[in-house]
């Protein structure tokens, strides 16, 4: 696997523990941000055909 799959993995997989972090918490302010940083690194993931494990849906919901 190269160098930008494993970094792209790894800035969502970051991604979604903010957002989660962020939800538990009940920070409006943190989960835009965390949704935003989400929805951004999974464009990039899907731009360059790398499986990040869940599909968007899941995520938004």
């Amino acid at each position: 696997m190269g160098g930008f799959t494993e970094a792209v993995r790894e800035r969502v997989r970051k991604a979604r523990s903010a957002l989660s972090e962020a939800v538990k918490a009940e920070d409006a302010y943190e989960v835009a941000v965390a949704q935003d940083e989400l929805d951004d690194a999974l464009r990039v993931a899907r731009r360059h055909g790398i499986d990040v494990g869940m599909d968007v849906a899941a995520d938004e919901g």
